[in-house]
């Protein structure tokens, strides 16, 4: 355990150079993917609001075997890893420039990307699904209409 708390100690630094600059900037980055992270678990939290809006009048949006639990759970998943990330990042990002190094982050900036463009078509696969359902459900009223207004003819 101790070793996880030795993660986060700093030391107190000499300001030389732009190291001022660079660790101010360091938690700007910080503060970016927690927004970011704190973004994505908002939207998981209002989808799952809505599921539960839809739970209790179920005629006014027809969503029927919805996905948006999933969605909901892996957009609040997603986030919490990145807020974890720009955590680890940060600190890692100190300890190296107490060393006198810097560490681009191209595989958390490329996760990123990739999370956020599988979030946007998985979302782009939810609205079909339920666009599919409503013009189903749609038809089936029509039909029973049709039926019921001809059945009266000869």
């Amino acid at each position: 355990m101790s070793r996880f708390f030795r993660w986060f100690r700093t030391e107190r630094l000499q300001n030389t150079g732009s190291l001022a600059r660079d660790l101010l900037a360091g938690e700007r980055t910080f503060l970016a993917w927690t927004r970011t992270g704190l973004g994505f678990i908002a939207l998981g939290v209002a989808l799952e609001k809505v599921e539960a809006f839809v739970a209790i009048s179920p005629t006014l949006l027809r969503l029927e075997n919805s996905n948006t639990k999933l969605a909901a759970g892996t957009l609040v998943g997603t986030g919490s890893l990145i807020v974890l990330h720009g955590t680890s990042r940060y600190f890692g990002m100190l300890k190296d420039l107490q060393e006198g190094y810097y560490r681009p982050n191209r595989i958390g900036i490329m996760g990123l990307a990739m999370v956020s463009v599988g979030v946007a078509f998985a979302g782009t696969l939810l609205v079909l699904e339920n666009e599919a359902e409503k013009d189903k459900e749609k038809a089936k009223d029509d039909a029973v209409r049709i039926a019921a207004s001809t059945k009266g003819r000869p």
